[in-house]
């Protein structure tokens, strides 16, 4: 099968084994959340959210990514570590014992490493270890794959954003690198959506292969960002054409880990392009 460049293959065992599927891993995306920009309140029940693991976990997610802090770029209320586990703590075990790997979205070290001791697998910071200054260190106590997204606390229309994603990666492998992450355990993720025009969203999607001279694994999570609705006109909920329209792009450059919402779709999606590259 020949998608597009190939994606890096991690040695450490939880991202060896995710990377090395013939098509993308997906990352089914969980909000405890009462606020999230696209599913906020859906789930925030204890019930809710481990009937929505299930289904996820039916449909075919490689991950369940499970958030307690709304992390959407606008409006979203900051809470404090506290109130981010009162909202996991219920809900986390259960989770867990479904036997699916499972990521902590979280930029705060005190909730990670509190979910790792739990028994989640992965890390995914929307900061890229760049906002809180103990989470590299918590990634190497617990040897932890993290996610490392780009983000910003401001848009720029002007600048070149895959070089600033570059940039960015930069600074945080430093940092990893400071704190004895290993490399194994990185994952890059450009942040569509996050501190970008939608403009500028589009541009790190057709760029995504110049991110490949990192070495590392690449995911892409598009799944119902607002970028889509400036192409054509659409809610969140009434996103998903574009939103694996976006994904299927990104698995053929190389991403090998895809977080969406529509997990059954993405999925299939992605099992068909590559059934259909296996008949060449």
């Amino acid at each position: 099968m020949s998608l597009g460049p190939a994606h890096p293959v991690s040695t450490h065992p939880v991202l060896a084994a995710l990377l090395s599927r013939p098509c993308a891993a997906v990352m089914g995306i969980l909000n405890v959340t009462p606020d999230s920009f696209s599913d906020g309140g859906q789930f925030i029940s204890p019930d809710a959210a481990q009937a929505q693991a299930l289904r996820m976990v039916a449909d075919g997610a490689d991950i369940i990514d499970i958030g307690a802090e709304s992390t959407r770029p606008y409006g979203a209320q900051p809470i404090t570590a506290e109130q981010e586990w009162q909202r996991l703590s219920p809900v986390l075990a259960g989770i867990v014992a479904l036997g699916t790997a499972v990521s902590i979205d979280s930029m705060k070290a005190a909730v990670v490493a509190r979910a790792l001791g739990a028994g989640v697998s992965i890390a995914n910071d929307v900061w890229g270890l760049q906002r809180d200054p103990e989470m590299a260190r918590v990634i190497a106590d617990y040897d932890a794959p993290v996610i490392v997204m780009h983000n910003r606390e401001t848009i720029d229309a002007t600048i070149d954003i895959v070089e600033d994603i570059k940039s960015f990666f930069d600074r945080s492998l430093a940092i990893a690198a400071r704190a004895g992450v290993a490399a194994r355990n990185l994952v890059l993720d450009p942040g569509i959506g996050f501190g970008k025009t939608p403009e500028q969203s589009m541009a790190a999607l057709a760029r995504l292969t110049e991110l490949h001279g990192f070495g590392l694994p690449i995911l892409v999570g598009a799944s119902r960002k607002k970028f889509i609705s400036t192409v054509v006109a659409s809610e969140p909920p009434r996103r998903l054409g574009g939103s694996i329209a976006a994904h299927l792009l990104a698995a053929q450059r190389g991403a090998g880990i895809i977080r969406a919402h529509d997990v059954l779709e993405t999925v299939q999606a992605l099992r068909v392009m590559a059934a259909i590259e296996d008949n060449k």
